[in-house]
């Protein structure tokens, strides 16, 4: 390896750590609400700024407990077989979702308000 080489290997190292921090460490937009999906249908809306913990059944008497607190949602309890949903992340930021299958139910962070026009093209 050449000095060049080093200093190119030393620059997308550091490329990479900067977007890794800029996704990790910069607050999700206010706005942000997560939508709930239960059979293909939405069941909610609810704003993550808001503290909040929702029950979700299904039409089998599946139960979910969502809880929404400090900018966050997460699987609080399921009694589903596996139990799956409860072992996920909490969600945040857009697009980033919370799945229990037996119980048909998808929680999605999506934007809440929308942000207006960007640019204008002709």
């Amino acid at each position: 390896m050449k000095k060049n080489d080093l200093y190119l290997a030393a620059g997308i190292l550091a490329a990479a750590f900067f977007l890794l921090a800029v996704q990790r460490f910069v607050p999700a937009s206010s706005g942000q609400q997560v939508t709930v999906t239960q059979d293909g249908e939405i069941a909610g809306s609810y704003l993550l700024a808001e503290d909040k913990e929702l029950v979700f059944t299904d039409a089998d008497g599946g139960r979910n407990v969502l809880v929404i607190r400090g900018g966050e949602a997460y699987m609080k309890e399921a009694d589903c077989p596996d139990g799956l949903c409860m072992r996920q992340k909490a969600v945040s930021r857009k697009g980033e979702s919370i799945i229990c299958l037996p119980h048909r139910l998808v929680v999605e962070v999506t934007a809440g308000e929308s942000a207006g026009t960007d640019a204008v093209a002709y």
